[in-house]
C-alpha cells in the first residue's frame, strides 16, 4: 500500500464536500491479493495523509484530527532525505503503516505513534522530544516499538528488541498492533532485498509475528502475511496454488448460488443478515488443496452471514440446518466457547440438493469487526470515550493467559539465544486451556490459562513459582494422580507440595513438562543442584527389605499346649481385634482377625480351628502399607515419625517406583495397641504420603 507526502493542510475536514462524497473503503484483503498477483502502478502516489483522514474517520466520525497533523509535520521534516530501498521517500513507509492501522479502526493516539514509529529509530528526534509535544502515552508506544542499538547488543539485537517489544506489549497492547503493522508493509515491499535476507526475514515472520498476529486476533494482517511469507520460503508451491485459483476464476462458482439461496432462507425467516461470499487466501487454498485433495468450486471460499445480535446468530444457524442438509462434523461454537484471541463465531457447513458443500461462518457485526482486527478494534483498554465505541462489555487484551506466561517467564531466560528459541516454542502452542488450582489456603480457586498438552506440572509452576520445586503430586478433578499427568479443559487440580524446603525437581520433569517457566525453573534447579538432581532421579531397582530381629507371635496366646504362635501377614491383628486360630503344617498355629479372607479359606479345606486370646500385655506387632510419592529422603522422614511414636520397625519394604508413586510395606511392634492410630495419624502427616492402612 503504497503512499505519497503532500500538502497536510488538504484534510476533508477542511473541505466539507469532500466528507459529504465517501469514498469506497479499502479492502485490506483485496489490497493484499493485488499486492501478490502484481504491482500496482507507482506513477503517482495516493494522497496518503488524506487517506489515513479519511479511513479514520470511517471508524471515529468525531476523532480530533489535528494530532495526526501535527505528527505528520513532524515524521515528514525528521525524515525528509531518506529513502527507503525501493527508491520511494521513507516518509511513505510510516504512513502506509498508519493506514493499516487507520482501515481496521485503530483509535487516534495508535496512528500519532505510527506516523513517529520509526523517528527515534532512524532520525535525530528523541523520546524527549516525543514526549513533550505527544505526551506520555504515546512516547510509550513509539519507544516499544523502537529497535534497540545493534552496536550495543551485535547478534543478540534482534531476539533483545523482540523481548523490549514484547515487554513494552505487556502494558499496551498497541506496541504490537503498531509492529504487525509495519511487518506487513516491510513484506510487501520486500522484493528489492537479496533473497538470502528476504527469506530471514520471512522465516522471522513465520515463526514469531504471524503467532503473534493470531494470538491478537488481528486475522486482517495474520492472513496477508501467511501469503507473502508462502511466496518467497515455498515459491514453487506458491505458484502451484496460484495457478489454480487463476483456473477457477474462470469456471462457474456455486458460491454465489448458494448466497442467493442463504439470503433467500433468511429473507422469509424474517432475519435481517448481510451475506457475502469470501474468497480464501493461498495458504487457506494450499491446506485445503492438500487435505482434500482434488478442490471443488465451493472450496476455494466460504459464506459469511453478518447479523446484528447474538440470538440471530443461532437463528440464521437453525434455518440453514433446517433448509439445507448439515454437515455434522463441521459445527463449532466459537460464541459460546471463544478462542483464545477473542475470536467468536459460529462455524458450519451444509450441503445442496445438486451435491455443493459449503462452509458458512455466522457472525454478529462487532464480532466480525474483533474478528479481522482483533486487538486493534478494541483500541485503548484503560480509557472510555472515543475507543470504547462500542456496546458490549470490553475485554481488556492487554494480558491474555499466553501473554502473562510469556513476561513471567521471560525475566527467567537472561541468555538471548534461550528467549529465542523458548518463545518460538511457546508461540508454536496454538491452542489453550483454563484449568482451576486449588489452593489449601484460598477460598475460591484461581483460573489458569495454559497451552493444550500441559501437565500437572506445568499447573504447579504456574500457581505457585519456583515453590513447586517441592511438589510431590497433585489431585485432579479430587482424585490422586501423578505429575506427568495431562490436563483437559475446565480440570480442577491441587498441585500437593512438600514442607520440606530442600525438596526439589526430578531431571524426568522435564519430559513431562510444557511451559517455558516451568522449564525453565526446573533447568536452573537441576543445574544449580547437580547432586540432588541425581539423587532425585529414579532408577529400577529391587524392592528395599530392612529387616528386623523380632518375630513370633507378638501377644497373642493359643488354647493349645506347646504350640507355636504367629500373626498371620495377610491381615496382622492386633489387640483387640477379634482372632482366630488355625493349626497348620508343623503344628504351628496361625492368627488371623476373623474378617480375614483367609479365615474361610482355612475352613474350606479343613484346617483345625483353634481358640485364641490375647494376653494381658499391651504391646502388639501390626503391618501398614504406606502409599506416597516419591520425593527424596522419604524413607528417612517415615522411619523417624515411626520412631517418634516409640515404634519398633520390625521390618520394611519398599517398592521401586510406579508413575512417581511409592508403595512402603512396614511390620512394627508397638508398646501399646492403643497407639496404633496416632502412630497411623504421623506417618500420613509425612509430607508425600497419602494413605496408610493395615496389610
Amino acid at each position: 500500500m503504497s503512499a505519497e507526502a503532500t500538502n497536510p493542510e488538504a484534510h476533508p475536514e477542511a473541505r466539507p464536500e469532500l466528507r459529504r462524497r465517501s469514498r469506497t473503503r479499502l479492502d485490506l484483503r483485496r489490497l493484499g491479493r493485488a499486492a501478490l498477483l502484481g504491482p500496482p502502478s507507482r506513477d503517482r502516489l495516493p494522497d496518503a495523509i488524506g487517506h489515513v483522514a479519511e479511513a479514520h474517520r470511517a471508524h471515529h466520525p468525531d476523532a480530533d484530527l489535528s494530532i495526526l497533523r501535527r505528527a505528520y509535520l513532524l515524521a515528514e521534516t525528521s525524515h525528509r532525505g531518506q529513502m527507503r530501498k525501493s527508491g520511494e521517500p521513507y516518509i511513505t513507509h510510516p504512513l502506509a503503516v498508519t493506514l493499516i492501522l487507520a482501515e481496521l479502526g485503530a483509535e487516534t493516539t495508535t496512528l500519532t505513534a505510527s506516523l513517529l514509529h520509526d523517528t527515534v529509530e532512524d532520525t535525530e528526534v528523541t523520546l524527549e522530544q516525543v514526549r513533550a509535544e505527544f505526551g506520555d502515552e504515546v512516547c510509550f508506544i513509539v519507544d516499544g516499538v523502537t529497535k534497540v542499538e545493534k552496536i550495543d547488543y551485535g547478534a543478540a539485537a534482534e531476539p533483545e528488541t523482540f523481548r523490549k517489544m514484547l515487554v513494552a506489549t505487556g502494558n499496551d497492547v498497541r506496541v504490537m498492533s503498531i509492529k504487525l503493522a509495519d511487518r506487513l508493509h516491510n513484506m510487501r515491499t520486500l522484493g528489492v532485498m537479496r533473497p538470502d535476507k528476504q527469506a530471514r526475514i520471512a522465516k522471522v515472520t513465520r515463526d514469531v509475528l504471524i503467532p503473534l498476529a493470531e494470538r491478537l486476533g488481528v486475522q486482517a494482517l495474520k492472513t496477508e502475511l501467511e501469503d507473502l511469507v508462502f511466496a518467497i520460503l515455498h515459491p514453487e508451491e506458491y505458484e502451484r496454488t496460484r495457478a489454480l485459483i487463476a483456473a477457477h476464476a474462470g469456471e462457474n462458482d456455486p458460491l454465489p448460488a448458494i448466497a442467493d439461496s442463504v439470503r433467500a432462507v433468511l429473507r422469509d425467516a424474517g432475519i435481517a443478515a448481510e451475506v457475502v461470499v469470501r474468497p480464501r487466501h493461498f495458504v487457506s487454498v494450499h491446506r485445503i488443496s492438500r487435505t482434500r485433495g482434488e478442490l471443488r468450486g465451493s472450496d476455494f471460499g466460504r459464506i459469511l452471514v453478518l447479523v446484528a445480535e447474538n440470538a440471530d446468530c443461532y437463528g440464521v444457524l437453525g434455518e440453514l440446518h433446517t433448509c439445507f442438509t448439515p454437515v455434522v462434523s463441521e459445527f463449532k461454537d466459537f460464541i459460546a466457547v471463544p478462542k483464545f484471541n477473542l475470536y467468536q463465531s459460529l462455524h458450519t457447513a451444509v450441503a445442496t440438493p445438486d451435491g455443493h458443500v459449503a462452509e458458512v461462518i455466522v457472525r454478529t457485526r462487532q464480532m466480525h469487526r474483533v474478528a479481522e482486527a482483533g486487538v486493534v478494534a478494541l483500541g485503548n483498554p484503560y480509557t472510555t470515550g472515543e475507543a470504547a465505541d462500542c456496546d458490549e462489555e470490553r475485554v481488556d487484551p492487554t494480558r491474555p493467559g499466553w501473554l502473562s506466561r510469556l513476561l513471567d517467564w521471560q525475566q527467567s531466560a537472561p541468555d538471548p539465544d534461550t528467549f529465542w528459541t523458548v518463545l518460538r516454542a511457546e508461540l508454536a502452542q496454538d491452542r489453550e486451556i483454563t484449568v482451576f488450582g486449588v489452593d489449601g489456603a484460598a477460598a475460591t480457586p484461581r483460573a489458569l490459562t495454559l497451552p493444550a498438552g500441559a501437565s500437572c506440572i506445568d499447573a504447579a509452576y504456574a500457581q505457585y513459582g519456583e515453590a513447586a520445586h517441592g511438589c510431590i503430586g497433585a489431585r485432579v478433578n479430587g482424585r490422586l494422580t501423578s505429575l506427568s499427568s495431562r490436563l483437559s479443559d475446565g480440570d480442577t487440580v491441587q498441585p500437593l507440595l512438600a514442607h520440606d524446603a530442600s525438596s526439589g525437581p526430578a531431571a524426568d520433569w522435564l519430559e513431562h513438562a510444557t511451559t517455558p517457566a516451568a522449564r525453565i525453573a526446573i533447568s536452573s534447579w537441576l543445574e544449580a543442584h547437580p547432586d540432588d538432581a541425581a539423587a532425585t532421579t529414579p532408577a529400577a531397582r529391587a524392592p528395599l527389605s530392612v529387616v528386623g530381629a523380632r518375630g513370633g507371635g507378638g501377644n497373642a496366646v493359643a488354647d493349645l499346649p506347646n504350640a507355636h504362635v504367629r500373626l498371620a501377614g495377610c491381615c496382622t491383628p492386633v489387640p483387640p481385634d477379634a482372632v482366630a486360630g488355625f493349626v497348620v503344617r508343623g503344628g504351628a498355629v496361625t492368627v488371623h482377625r476373623v474378617h480375614c479372607p483367609a479365615v474361610a479359606q482355612m475352613r474350606a479345606v479343613g484346617r483345625t480351628s483353634v481358640a485364641v486370646h490375647w494376653r494381658a500385655t499391651a504391646d502388639c506387632r501390626v503391618t501398614l502399607v504406606a502409599e506416597s510419592f516419591g520425593r527424596p529422603h522419604l524413607l528417612a522422614d517415615l522411619t523417624e515419625a515411626i520412631a517418634r511414636e516409640g515404634v519398633e520397625v520390625v521390618s520394611a519394604t519398599v517398592e521401586p517406583p510406579v508413575e512417581q508413586r511409592v508403595r512402603h510395606t512396614y511390620t512394627l511392634q508397638l508398646p501399646d495397641a492403643a497407639g496404633l492410630p496416632a502412630l497411623m495419624r504421623a506417618m500420613r502427616d509425612v509430607p508425600g504420603v497419602y494413605d496408610v492402612s493395615r496389610a
